[in-house]
């Protein structure tokens, strides 16, 4: 949901945390990786504009941080 939000492919989301595009396939299977991989990958989005929103009972979800975002390429 995040990559979409940002119009990313793998690609991009790879490039944009320093990791292989192999990666960010394994994370969207849902395999396990290093809480460090997971936060790089993480600290891209947020470094594009992105935060992640809780559990709230509505389930997990992301939104762009606010108006002053932008689009990282």
């Amino acid at each position: 949901m995040a990559r979409a939000a940002l119009s990313w492919g793998t690609r991009d989301l790879a490039r944009n945390a320093g990791v292989s595009p192999d990666t960010i396939a394994r994370l969207e299977r849902g395999e396990r990786l290093r809480t460090a991989t997971v936060n790089v990958i993480r600290a891209a989005f947020e470094k594009a504009g992105l935060e992640f929103i809780p559990e709230n009972g509505g389930g997990l979800g992301v939104r762009f941080a606010g108006p002053s975002a932008t689009k990282v390429d």
